[in-house]
Order: structure tokens, then sequence, then C-alpha cells
């Protein structure tokens, strides 16, 4: 029996039903034991781009140290905060999984520090931004059935992963691409994962940077939400210390921003009223939020990592390093795309036939947007240091 058929009494009326929906690019027969929804999860988790993920880079290189985040233990966290949400919510628990664990798929090694080389590299010849990659590795990419290119995923899901798109780009990709034209919202569950991405790799992050020892929990204290934490850890566990203490104040950190997001995300949907899913996308804008307090307080905190983190010196110095590396590779295979692997070197050719320069770069784009940190560096070394096998 069909799973969303059996949830959907516990479902919201707003919330996002396979019936109805516009479905895959490719028709297939409906699966058996699951929904439409778990099996395009199912079909992201058995996917080589999610493999992938976990020897890529949230904030500090792979090689740093084991106990880091990475894009893989990021997008679980994400999904896991979108799924305890989407069920206080009685929203599509299924679809908001499938968006979080697909929505960064097209992340490059080495972070934003490589994406940013990569558009660099690409600025003439269509740019580089990830969720339009990550789009395009479920659409075109992924390499496993014998009856569709990609993952031919549910329109809701490849909806969701796609969070930001220019008008000029938006125009390409036909029917997924038209809320960016119109102004239409997404569904509850894709603006649910855009925020249960800021939710985890904010607090997330500052755990990290306390292991690493970029901050501390004195200047953390500084920040308005990490004090309040980390009073109330204090006046319950006097003694507590450690990774014990750290661990407390960023679990009440993350408790802070999921019980706001669904207080105003409820007080939203009460006051606009949406009679269905649809209702939702012709709302004036989103209503999955944060509070207007707590938006102040995300912000702070994004403006405290920015300042304090993400500018520190080691990790600016790993950046330098990253963009460095991203930005040789591109140039040495796209002058000749003979030094790729013989399926990219091939794939470049024929995408050149075709579309000229534009259409040659971008499969080296896409096979430096595939390279996880590790062997990107090791990619490197092969290219141009003397002595390394090739």
């Amino acid at each position: 029996m069909n799973n969303d058929r059996e949830r959907a009494p516990r479902l919201a009326r707003y919330a996002t039903r396979e019936e109805g929906s516009p479905g895959r690019k490719v028709p297939e027969s409906p699966p058996t034991h699951r929904s439409e929804f778990q099996r395009d999860r199912d079909r992201i988790i058995h996917s080589t781009a999610f493999r992938r993920l976990v020897y890529k880079t949230q904030v500090f290189v792979n090689h740093e140290g084991d106990l880091y985040r990475t894009r893989l233990t990021h997008s679980l966290e994400v999904a896991q905060i979108a799924r305890t949400v989407a069920g206080a919510m009685c929203l599509n628990e299924y679809l908001a999984e499938a968006i979080c664990l697909a929505h960064d798929l097209g992340h490059t090694p080495f972070g934003h520090a490589g994406q940013d080389a990569l558009n660099a590299c690409m600025r003439d010849h269509g740019g580089f931004e990830h969720n339009l990659q990550s789009l395009r590795v479920v659409d075109e990419l992924e390499e496993k059935y014998a009856d569709f290119q990609g993952l031919n995923l549910m329109f809701e899901t490849r909806e969701g992963i796609l969070k930001h798109c220019s008008v000029r780009r938006a125009k390409e990709l036909g029917a997924v691409g038209d809320r960016f034209l119109t102004g239409r919202q997404p569904s509850l569950e894709a603006q649910l994962a855009n925020l249960s991405d800021e939710i985890a790799y904010n607090s997330h992050d500052v755990d990290d940077g306390l292991r690493a020892g970029l901050l501390t929990v004195d200047e953390l204290r500084n920040v308005a939400v990490f004090e309040k934490a980390h009073e109330e850890v204090r006046a319950k566990h006097p003694i507590l210390d450690g990774r014990r203490l750290i661990y407390e104040i960023v679990r009440r950190l993350i408790g802070y921003m999921v019980d706001d997001l669904v207080e105003e995300s409820g007080r939203r949907l009460d006051e606009v009223a949406p009679e269905d899913a649809e209702s939702v996308r012709v709302a004036n804008g989103p209503l999955v939020g944060f509070s207007e307090p707590m938006a102040a307080v995300h912000r702070e905190l994004k403006k405290f990592l920015l300042d304090r983190l993400y500018r520190h010196s080691r990790v600016l110095r790993m950046t330098t390093k990253a963009r460095r590396t991203v930005t040789q590779l591109f140039d040495a295979f796209a002058s000749d795309v003979r030094l790729m692997p013989a399926e990219f070197s091939a794939a470049a050719e024929r995408a050149a036939s075709e579309n000229g320069d534009r259409g040659r770069l971008r499969v080296v784009s896409d096979y430096i947007a595939g390279m996880t940190d590790r062997y990107a560096i090791l990619e490197h070394e092969r290219l141009f240091s003397p002595g390394q096998p090739t």
C-alpha cells in the first residue's frame, strides 16, 4: 500500500501530496511499498554523488580532522531537523527529507571557496552555482538507471533543490524554474528545508569552531543567543565543562531555533489559512520562517561566525589554497580535456561539438565539482608535482 496515502489523514491540508503532482520527467510505475517521495529519498541516498559528500568540506578541509562536519553529516543533520519540524507541522516529512539530503549534491570540493573559484572560471560560460549543479546531478549526471538519465525525481523534490536561480537560468530550466519568473512560492517542505539548512550550519559551525580552537566559549558569550544557552546550562549543571558543556549549549541553540520556527510558521499559516498546497504557492511570501526577534538573533550569530570563524587566518589560508587548486585544475583541463579520465574527455568533446566552448567547459566543471577534497588534492599533485605518479 502507498505510504503517502496511508499518511494522508495526518497531513495538513496545505502539505504537499503526490496526488496532483506534475510527477517525474519520465513516467514510471508507482512504487509498491513506499511513497513517491520515499522513492526519491532512497534514490538520493544510493547515488554516487551522495556518497562523495563524506569527503567534501563543510568548513574544515577533510584531512584536518575526522570529527568535523562534512557535507554528508551536514546533510543528515539538516534532514533530521526538517523531519522533526515537518512532523510537528503535519507536512510531508518524506519530501522535506529528500530535499535536504539532495541539497548539497552539486557542491564542489573545499566548500564555498571551491564554488567561488569554479564560478570565476566559468564566468564567461554560464557561471557555476551549487544549487543549480545539484539539480544537474539529479537530472543528468547520475548514471544508474537504464530508462533515463539522472535520478528522475519528482517535480517537488527537484524544485526544492533549486533554492536560488537567476531569471536567465530559470528560462532555460522549464517548469522547475517557472516560480523564479512568476514570483510564486515553493512548497512548504522546500521552504522548511531552506531554514533547516541554516539552523544546522550555524549551530554546528559553532561546535566545529570550538572543537578546532578557532572560537572560545568566552568570546561566543558576546552573542546573545549563545549566552542565553550558556546561562541555562550553567544554572542546571554548574560544574559541567569540556565537550559536554559545548554539546548542551549547541543542543539548546538548535532547540530555540526549531521552537521558534514551528511557532512562527504556525502563526503565519493561521493568518493566511491556505486551503491547499496550491494556495501556499500564490501567497505573498514564505509561510515558513523565524519570528523577527529570532531572525535578528540568527543574523547576529551569522555575523559573528563570518567575522571570527570564516575569516579566521587558518580558514583563510585554507580557502586561498583551495581556490588556487580549483583554478589550476580548471585551467589544465580546459586547455586539454584529454587530461581528464576517458569518460569525461569523451563527454567534453561531444559537448564541444554540440555547444562549443560553453559545452566543453561545462563538462570540465562537472568533473571538478564532483571531486572530493582529497581527490582534488591528489589530482593537483599528479598534474603539478614532479615525481608524482600520473
